[in-house]
């Protein structure tokens, strides 16, 4: 009588154990690490660079920034990309610059509500129409730079009484910034919103994969157009500190933030396919774009090679964070 033979099963791979891989990690730490090494680049460069002038001056540079980056960081983990921001905020200060004088202290709120208006129209347009968001917005871009120029008579707007914006000028126990206090409260209010209700997992499971997402009850569409919204607040937001730096409202005042507000999120560690980072990273991220913008001219660098910079920065971090399981063929 035969012994019946007992078949091993064949060896497969290794087990994976749970967690993030060394890569993931890495990255993870790439904005804290290019921060450390910014900061000590800088005072090398200049030893006075660590002053609290220096400091409060570079803090109140990145604070719009900030602002911006936190709120377009929701589109891209679901996905998407806002490339209206930049025009949203210009031509948010030209509205706070025109509705000051009238509504005062009430200008503040109606043109962060007008602009966050203005990104839940985006949003709606992108999905119902099933238009991708870098069409919509790109073309949105184009109509807000252009409403800018109309309604500002292609001029700067002179803010006359400062009055109700003046507090973000203002010091928290004398070292610190209003506007880059508002800023972190930003950040933490958005975080602590999408860690304390569902929207956490609803922007996560839409951002890796929007079919799967829809066949498990997730409210995409909501979801999106929630995000655009809250980025086009934001975008409001950043303008109002932005008047009260500059005392006047531009049509093109915020224009060259866009290139820095994506390369904050990319730098920052949120993958530009979606699912994956959080709006700390951006907040980190922009504190390295911050750098490297007021320390071009402290280790001489033409400001003219500045764009170039953010543009290999961008490909850079792309090229480190980008999801390839999602990427099937590269156009």
């Amino acid at each position: 009588m035969s012994t019946p033979v007992t078949t091993k099963p064949a060896a497969g791979p290794a087990t994976v154990k749970g967690g993030p891989g060394p890569a993931r990690r890495l990255t993870s730490y790439m904005p804290l690490i290019a921060l450390a090494v910014l900061l000590a680049a800088l005072t090398i460069a200049d030893p006075e660079f660590l002053t609290q002038r220096s400091l409060t001056a570079a803090s109140r540079t990145a604070a719009p920034l900030i602002v911006l980056a936190a709120g377009a960081t929701l589109v891209v983990l679901c996905g998407g990309i806002d490339l209206s921001i930049a025009a949203l905020a210009s031509v948010s200060t030209v509205f706070l610059a025109l509705w000051l004088p009238d509504l005062g202290g009430l200008a503040t709120p109606a043109v962060v509500l007008a602009a966050a208006a203005i990104g839940a129209v985006q949003g709606v347009a992108h999905v119902l129409l099933r238009i991708p968001s870098f069409i919509v917005t790109l073309g949105g871009m184009s109509i807000l730079s252009a409403v800018a120029l109309v309604v500002s008579g292609a001029g700067t707007v002179r803010v006359v009484d400062d009055s109700t914006i003046a507090w973000l000028d203002l010091y928290v126990g004398g070292y610190v910034p209003m506007s880059l206090a508002v800023a972190i409260i930003v950040v933490a209010v958005i975080s602590v919103v999408l860690k304390l209700t569902p929207l956490h997992s609803w922007i996560s499971a839409t951002g890796y994969s929007e079919s799967a997402a829809r066949l498990a009850g997730t409210p995409v569409d909501l979801v999106k157009i929630g995000a655009f919204c809250v980025s086009g607040a934001c975008a409001g937001l950043a303008a109002v500190m932005l008047v009260s730096r500059q005392f006047s409202g531009s049509p093109t005042m915020a224009d060259n933030l866009l290139l820095p507000a994506v390369a904050a999120i990319v730098v920052g560690g949120t993958a530009i396919t979606g699912g994956h980072g959080s709006v700390w990273r951006s907040l980190a991220g922009a504190l390295v774009v911050t750098l490297l913008r007021v320390g071009l001219p402290i280790v001489g660098v033409p400001s003219a090679y500045e764009q170039i910079l953010y543009g290999a920065i961008i490909v850079a971090a792309v090229a480190l964070t980008l999801d390839r399981s999602k990427v099937l063929i590269i156009k």
